[in-house]
């Protein structure tokens, strides 16, 4: 009987409950080892927030599943996130690690005492504040776990101040996690005096191909629905290391199938590029673009353009946009690589950009983004490395029609 219930829970499942970009993956969560312990992910998670009096600093590229492995290891009713852009100069750090957790940090309260001999009621009001000893003691008697992400987004001060408070707090048992990007993470934390000796460090690499396929097979069996060793290595390319995206694009799939009426339940390769195109549908990076397209404002002066060998004429930040899309997929772009992109989407007639200006492009457009909303922060330009900071920005690039 429990075999039936099983096999017919199994056959209900629908593909939005397999794939699951937004949400824990329950049904295609896969375990990875790091390379240089060999140990899973999880369990060195796990003992690292065991560890009394050490702050857990977790590194790994976005949207790399870091969240997901949080959850995975802390449970998601246990976890209270706040993201380093929530800060500003003036931010209190324990109001909003309170208010973060659903407590009130500041109110109001009213008491009534009957007068003696009276009919007539004493009423008082008073304030309250939390101090950070409550909030600290909330957190443990909780087993509640702080997570930081993108810390690296708070202002530098502020960073220093959160370190200050975050050495005293977990001396006294209370438990965080700061996340962040590999090139940040040693201006956002280990560079800081103030954790110098209490840092549990957990760097994750990227996904390798053979991980990412892993999701698209143990899915689609759950679904009924064949996909060939090859194809899923193919979604896997696309998918920039990133295991959201991955189940995004298997989602897409699943819809074009079943609009499709797809009696074989099988994924084709005449389907991939529709999935691809299907994914970035709803993305919000169409903005992001022109922006970076149109680059800082020229003054009423006009830009140097280049012919392409297509035929096309484009300015130098066109040209950088063009070239981050350009095969093959990479999240993390040396000069000369970008140079070379540049250079090879140029018609041999044409002039180049010099070097020098492409580098000073570069400059002038991470200072562009990066005084915009978070969104728009999806590229850094450091140390004569391009690093794409969103998969989904670049797989938008590539597949989204903006360029075309």
């Amino acid at each position: 009987m429990y075999k039936k219930q099983k096999e017919d829970s199994f056959m209900m499942l629908q593909a939005e409950d397999v794939f699951r970009p937004g949400a824990f993956p329950e049904y295609t969560y896969i375990s990875r080892k790091s390379a240089v312990s060999d140990l899973s992910y999880e369990f060195r998670l796990n003992q690292a927030i065991k560890v009394a009096g050490f702050l857990t600093s977790l590194v790994g590229p976005s949207k790399m599943g870091k969240t997901i492995l949080c959850e995975k290891v802390i449970g998601f009713e246990k976890i209270v996130e706040i993201s380093g852009a929530d800060f500003s100069d003036d931010t209190d750090f324990w109001k909003l690690v309170a208010v973060k957790a659903g407590l009130s940090y500041e109110g109001q309260f009213t008491s009534e005492k009957q007068l003696m001999e009276s009919s007539d009621k004493y009423t008082k009001k008073e304030t309250f504040s939390l101090t950070k000893d409550k909030i600290i003691e909330y957190y443990k008697k909780e087993n509640l776990v702080l997570v930081i992400d993108d810390f690296h987004y708070a202002p530098k001060e502020k960073r220093m101040q959160i370190a200050q408070q975050l050495k005293d707090a977990i001396r006294r048992g209370f438990k965080a996690i700061v996340v962040s990007l590999p090139h940040r993470a040693d201006e956002a934390i280990r560079q800081n005096a103030d954790l110098s000796g209490r840092l549990s460090l957990i760097n994750m690499d990227s996904w390798k191909v053979e991980d990412l396929k892993e999701i698209a097979k143990k899915g689609f069996s759950k679904l009924n629905i064949k996909i060939a060793d090859e194809i899923a290595e193919q979604i896997a390319v696309e998918s920039l290391s990133s295991p959201q995206l991955m189940q995004y694009i298997c989602l897409n799939i699943c819809s074009i199938l079943e609009m499709n009426e797809n009696k074989e339940k099988s994924v084709g390769q005449e389907i991939l590029k529709t999935a691809y195109h299907y994914t970035t549908a709803n993305f919000e990076y169409g903005d992001v673009v022109l922006l970076m397209k149109k680059g800082p404002s020229t003054r009423g002066k006009s830009r140097n353009t280049f012919q392409l060998k297509n035929g096309q004429l484009c300015d130098l930040y066109e040209l950088i946009v063009k070239s981050i899309a350009e095969n093959p997929p990479i999240m993390q772009l040396t000069f000369e690589d970008v140079k070379e992109r540049i250079y090879s989407l140029i018609s041999d007639e044409s002039k180049k950009p010099t070097p020098q200006a492409i580098k000073e492009s570069l400059t002038k457009l991470q200072e562009l983004l990066h005084i915009r909303e978070d969104i728009f922060k999806v590229l850094d330009w450091k140390d004569d490395i391009l690093y794409i900071l969103d998969p989904l920005f670049l797989f938008y690039l590539r597949w989204g029609g903006s360029l075309k």
